[in-house]
């Protein structure tokens, strides 16, 4: 059986599709292949980078990627999930051949203020509620 193609798809695609695209590779990585990308690909968040590394994944060497890329070269998923706010993830593009796209809203690391350790702190909550929505994901769709 081959494996479900997943998209995580957020604004700069340097923090949360990041950790989401991680997390469901590691803990799906049986049944599901996950990718992500940016609408407007940035940096990715070195903060986002130790929270990870907190819980065993590295992904420091994982670059942003730009969604319409993906777009351009045709590729198809069986789910495109939008991990940014309501806003931003209208501005999806549509994927040819979709068969569900979902809309998970988290807070943006980079929006966190306060000191070093406070924002480490508030990501590592990010963190852990993506988590925990991945693991939802994979027992729903086993």
């Amino acid at each position: 059986m081959s494996k479900q193609k997943i998209l995580f798809v957020c604004i700069h695609n340097s923090a949360r599709s990041q950790m989401a695209e991680a997390f469901l590779n590691k803990l799906g990585g049986d049944k599901f292949e996950a990718e992500s990308a940016g609408l407007e690909p940035g940096k990715l968040n070195p903060l986002v980078v130790k929270s990870m590394r907190a819980v065993g994944i590295d992904i420091s060497k994982n670059r942003t990627k730009d969604v319409f890329e993906f777009l351009k070269v045709g590729k198809t998923y069986s789910y495109v999930i939008t991990v940014c706010d309501e806003a931003s993830a209208e501005k999806c593009p549509l994927f040819p051949g979709i068969a569900k796209q979902l809309h998970w809203s988290f807070i943006d690391p980079s929006s966190f203020q306060g000191s070093p350790e406070k924002k480490l702190e508030m990501t590592a909550k990010v963190r852990d509620e993506i988590k925990m929505k991945v693991e939802r994901f994979i027992t729903e769709e086993k």
